[in-house]
């Protein structure tokens, strides 16, 4: 188990944590070709995958051990993204996409943790070379965010400028390319036109957040939406957690959250404030549920796939 390991294995132990999102989950050749694109480098693994049909999304959390200052030790973990985004490319065209997610592009986000004892300036320079790899040879426009951008701009900024968290679509969904091939906003890397059949790309170097939703049984979007508003810190709420309203199935809303502290600011917590919120709507709050593993799941099963135990 991951807390047998000894101390002084730990201190050692440095690892680097890459999620990728991707607008599909429907198209299962289009995701076996992106899986089998990190198959190809040594110690890089995918330990967690979450698909969600109705969103058309798909999460990759992927694990690589990662050595400082040494540029050919996290060159396999590099490769391996940006294997998988060209993948991605290849087999996803974003202008027959469909779903109740919000979206900017085949790849929607990359975002980068640092684990175990890896520093987040070290996971920065890592996102920031694969920001590069991206906009320089697959040509796409790429924004950074976090730690991997100078200014440390948020990544909430980024989508509300391309108009990430508009629905454009019937049935509050999000459809096809982003309305203008020509952006609001300058990329760091890549061209400034993004083509519709592959949108643009974020990238970005945080510390670890956790991914929460509740679902609420209703088809009443407005009530949502004012649950997700008084439930993130942006609407008054809980500091550091930001929340939206999406559509998930018939007569189910979820409110979905992100939680930049999740030591201070957590899950449970998330959940007694929806629950409140929802009775003062009158409607009801299902049992909330996380996307992916915690920080010390994922080490332990990278650690098994790899076989160090």
């Amino acid at each position: 188990m991951f807390v047998e390991l000894e101390s002084r294995e730990m201190l050692k132990l440095m690892l680097g944590c890459c999620k990728v999102y991707i607008s599909e989950s429907r198209n299962r050749a289009a995701l076996e070709s992106i899986e089998k694109a990190t198959k190809l480098y040594q110690g890089v693994a995918i330990v967690n995958k979450f698909e969600d049909e109705a969103y058309n999304r798909v999460g990759y959390t992927i694990v690589s051990k990662f050595t400082p200052n040494a540029v050919e030790e996290s060159g396999a973990f590099r490769k391996a993204v940006v294997a998988m985004v060209r993948a991605a490319f290849d087999s996803i065209d974003l202008e027959l996409h469909c779903g109740t997610h919000p979206r900017l592009g085949v790849v929607d986000h990359i975002c980068f943790h640092p684990l175990a004892q890896t520093s987040l300036d070290e996971t920065a320079r890592l996102a920031k070379s694969v920001a590069t790899d991206i906009g320089s040879s697959l040509q796409v426009p790429t924004f950074l965010y976090g730690a991997a951008h100078q200014d440390g701009r948020k990544l909430e900024v980024i989508r509300r400028q391309l108009g990430y968290f508009k629905p454009n679509s019937e049935g509050n969904q999000w459809a096809g390319a982003l309305g203008s091939d020509s952006l609001p906003l300058e990329p760091d890397e890549g061209p400034n036109q993004a083509t519709p059949t592959k949108g643009v790309v974020v990238v970005g170097a945080t510390q670890w957040v956790d991914n929460y939703n509740v679902p609420i049984f209703t088809n009443n979007i407005a009530a949502v939406r004012r649950i997700s508003r008084r439930v993130s810190g942006r609407g008054g709420g809980l500091p550091s957690v930001q929340a939206m309203a999406l559509a998930h199935g018939e007569d189910i809303i979820e409110v979905a959250c992100n939680l930049l502290e999740p030591s201070k600011f957590t899950a449970d917590q998330v959940q007694h404030e929806v629950e409140r919120l929802a009775v003062e709507e009158g409607v009801t709050a299902g049992k909330g549920y996380y996307t992916d593993f915690s920080q010390e799941k994922i080490i332990e099963s990278y650690l098994k796939l790899n076989s160090i135990m």
